[in-house]
């Protein structure tokens, strides 16, 4: 079993890793591919959408990079303070991030439901991150632990929304109703993973 936990955490932390990259390739000036090829000129040149946009995609990258971190338990405990730091970075970081999240995907690729999909999910990252913060300052360890548990399952869905998406795409050969069953399925089943993980720290502390 610890052999299996330490598997999934360093795939974890690879998936992570690599999709930390991927913003990168929004920097070229060429910009109609990938996912930007579905949205029009007009909110493409609109400043106040591109600003929100690269927010969003760069510090979502850098919790990302960095949250995984927090749950290595030798580190945690060894490096309190360090734990500390990255936290704070941590949780800087996901509170931008999904308040521009939150404004972008009233303009997702979709309509209602993929715009619904990524608004919940928005709303969910934000909240359980800034309880999670709330609750290390009131000495709350375990409410901490249980929240930043679904904070990271929620951020992680930038690695899953990549894994579903060419998924998707194939089963329906149709990119744009893939993305709004990604927008979805990108997160939800993160969820369900992080309340089965939770139930489980739970039960440890019991």
């Amino acid at each position: 079993m610890k052999k299996i936990k330490k598997i999934a955490f360093y795939l974890l932390a690879i998936f992570a890793t690599l999709i930390v990259l991927y913003p990168t390739s929004y920097l070229k000036e060429d910009r109609k591919f990938g996912l930007l090829q579905y949205k029009s000129d007009l909110l493409l040149a609109d400043t106040l959408w591109n600003w929100m946009f690269y927010i969003h995609i760069i510090c979502g990258a850098i919790a990302l990079l960095i949250g995984w971190i927090q749950f290595h338990k030798k580190t945690r405990i060894k490096y309190m303070q360090l734990h500390r730091n990255i936290g704070k970075i941590y949780v800087v970081t996901v509170l931008i991030s999904a308040v521009s999240g939150l404004y972008i995907a009233h303009f997702a690729t979709g309509g209602l439901f993929a715009v619904y999909g990524f608004v919940i999910m928005s709303l969910i990252w934000f909240f359980t991150t800034l309880f999670a913060f709330l609750a290390i300052k009131k000495g709350a360890v375990l409410k901490h632990q249980k929240l930043m548990i679904y904070s990271y399952a929620t951020c992680f869905a930038a690695v899953t929304l990549r894994i579903w998406l060419p998924i998707m795409a194939v089963i329906f050969k149709d990119f744009v109703k893939a993305y709004t069953i990604t927008a979805w399925l990108s997160w939800v089943p993160n969820i369900i993973v992080a309340y089965f993980m939770s139930r489980k720290l739970v039960q440890k502390k019991e």
